[in-house]
């Protein structure tokens, strides 16, 4: 259902601002994620270098996966909010970085919600800072997806419950999860 034209990303992000916890609402199923995750977040954490530490957190079975990474800007000399993830993926990869494309394709003024994706349009992933979404503002983001040409029908609503999983203290064991992160 893809087109030709080119995915329009947002300009000008405040990346201080995107920092913090964001949840997964929904997103197109994909190899490198579980199946039957529930919970799933992100958070970012600005680095002083510039660069954004990742780290994904899904359950699965009352388990927590993890993985850390960290992303930075795809051209430093663009507005364009289009990021590069990077993941170290052991056991399979411990020395080889896997990298991915995080492009904020929309975000809300208040930096509430976002619509993420890539140059292509096989990966789409709907965030909120909160546990779940209005309708309302959900079908706002499908109707965007649609016009950049997302097959919508692909995405899958990722359970969340209210209140979220509590801080994991401590280390905790590393489980394979994503490649190119949400």
């Amino acid at each position: 259902m893809g087109n030709n034209k080119e995915i329009e990303v947002v300009k000008g992000v405040d990346l201080e601002r995107y920092m913090g916890r964001w949840y997964e609402i929904a997103s197109f199923p994909s190899f490198f994620t579980p199946k039957n995750g529930e919970n799933t977040r992100a958070t970012y954490t600005l680095n002083s270098d510039g660069t954004v530490h990742v780290l994904n957190e899904t359950w699965n079975g009352g388990k927590r996966n993890s993985i850390e990474g960290s992303a930075y800007k795809a051209n430093p000399n663009s507005d364009e909010a289009k990021l590069k993830v990077k993941f170290y993926v052991p056991p399979f990869l411990p020395i080889i970085p896997v990298t991915g494309d995080y492009w904020i394709l929309y975000l809300d003024e208040d930096y509430q919600y976002a619509l993420i994706g890539g140059p292509t349009t096989k990966y789409l992933w709907i965030l909120s800072r909160k546990t779940h979404l209005d309708d309302e503002i959900y079908n706002q983001l499908i109707e965007k997806a649609k016009e950049e040409g997302y097959d919508v029908t692909k995405l899958h609503k990722t359970p969340q419950t209210d209140p979220p999983p509590p801080e994991q203290e401590g280390p905790q064991p590393k489980g394979i999860w994503s490649l190119f992160g949400k």
